[in-house]
């Protein structure tokens, strides 16, 4: 969003002083001789048009009162009562001059950075000097003279608090904006690492189930290729139309990483409607599949297709990749009371007494949060307000279950 034209203004006309400010911060000690030094020379000027030059009291004076200015990268507190105690001394023995200005520019230097504490006993100790002076050296006009000696003062101590207070709002802004600026960068790094998750969860299933057909199949082929070459040729044919498809979904899926999105059209995500395309390649690689489907599923949105169509991929890919053979797969896909139930059923039995190979359907389940299939299917049922339970059954069988909201579109609502 555009700042507002008072804003920018603001900032323009802040930006010289906000670069004088720093300046003077990093060569704070020649700011403080250059500034000793001007009032010492405006002093001088000042006693020679009054015709004070050969007075030697006003000159030691003019050059006490603005010795003490150097020191204030030292202590403030010092530079103001080192100050104070040369114009108590001037008082005293000598007449006023330019150079009392030490005293209003040590004043305004400790409201600046100085403790709370030394900035009121400041101003108490200027206040008596403005009524100290206006006694001794205008005796005919004390309010007039006491007042504009105590504005001068009141006026320099205001003056450096408020800037003391504008220097601590612009740094508060300062802190606010990096932390914002860190919080937005956070946000994005955060983006960055789901998108990359939601990339990794897709990788998986299209490279493992792909592969696990195209191993299949590849298998089918080399066991017919004496027997039935036709077959064998067909099994291959096969390979390479899953090995095409492959490609094609990871192409698609990687565009997304690309900085020119217009580079190539991006086909939608697979949708329930490729249900009976991943059947097929699934019974080409041996496994014959049957296929239960109440509701409609055209009514679901592509979120939620697209996390059932994963979920049944990725249970039928477990099935090729662990399931003895022969093996057959039953699937149902129900769509009832505003839920999506799918049920994934493989039925390979095992003898009696047989060893079962670890991880193949029918073996203990070994404790922890499962593989990067399994994990990859709760996510998307958890993303969906939904569920998912698999495990072994007791034929030797395996199950999956995934129950999520129906979520079904505003449209056909």
């Amino acid at each position: 969003m555009s700042a507002r034209p008072d804003e920018a203004l603001t900032r323009w006309l802040l930006r010289p002083t906000a670069r004088a400010a720093e300046l003077a911060a990093a060569h704070e000690t020649i700011v403080d001789v250059a500034v000793a030094l001007l009032i010492a020379v405006a002093s001088v000027a000042g006693l020679a048009i009054q015709a004070r030059l050969g007075h030697a009291d006003t000159i030691v004076f003019c050059v006490l009162l603005c010795a003490p200015l150097p020191f204030r990268g030292r202590s403030r507190s010092l530079c103001f009562t080192l100050v104070a105690g040369v114009a108590l001394a001037q008082w005293l023995t000598s007449t006023p001059q330019i150079a009392d200005v030490s005293v209003l520019v040590a004043l305004y230097w400790l409201a600046l950075d100085g403790p709370p504490a030394a900035i009121i006993a400041a101003g108490i100790v200027a206040e008596a000097g403005a009524v100290m002076a206006a006694a001794r050296w205008s005796p005919t006009d004390v309010i007039k003279y006491w007042i504009g000696l105590s504005a001068l003062g009141v006026a320099s101590a205001v003056l450096g608090v408020s800037i003391r207070e504008r220097r601590a709002l612009l740094a508060t802004m300062r802190e606010r904006a990096a932390r914002l600026e860190f919080e937005r960068d956070q946000e994005g790094r955060l983006g960055a690492a789901a998108e990359r998750a939601r990339i990794a969860r897709e990788m998986h299933d299209i490279v493992s189930h792909n592969l696990t057909v195209m191993i299949g199949l590849a298998d089918g082929a080399s066991y017919a290729l004496q027997s039935s070459p036709e077959t064998a040729g067909s099994a291959m044919q096969r390979v390479s139309a899953t090995g095409r498809q492959a490609l094609s979904e990871m192409r698609r899926l990687l565009g997304v990483l690309r900085e020119d999105p217009s580079a190539e059209p991006f086909e939608p995500q697979p949708g329930l409607d490729r249900l009976d395309e991943l059947l097929a390649r699934v019974e080409a690689a041996g496994v014959p599949v049957s296929i239960e489907i109440e509701g409609d599923p055209h009514e679901l949105s592509g979120g939620v297709q697209l996390a059932v169509f994963r979920v049944a991929q990725e249970a039928l890919t477990n099935t090729l990749k662990h399931a003895g053979r022969p093996a057959t797969a039953r699937l149902a896909l129900r769509i009832t009371g505003g839920r999506v139930d799918l049920v994934v059923i493989d039925v390979a039995p095992v003898a009696p007494g047989a060893p079962v190979a670890p991880g193949a359907p029918g073996a203990p389940v070994a404790p922890g949060p499962g593989g990067r299939g399994l994990h990859g299917m709760r996510e998307r049922a958890t993303a969906y307000g939904g569920t998912l339970e698999a495990g072994p059954l007791p034929d030797g069988g395996w199950r999956v279950h995934l129950s999520v909201a129906a979520d079904v579109d505003a449209a056909v609502r």
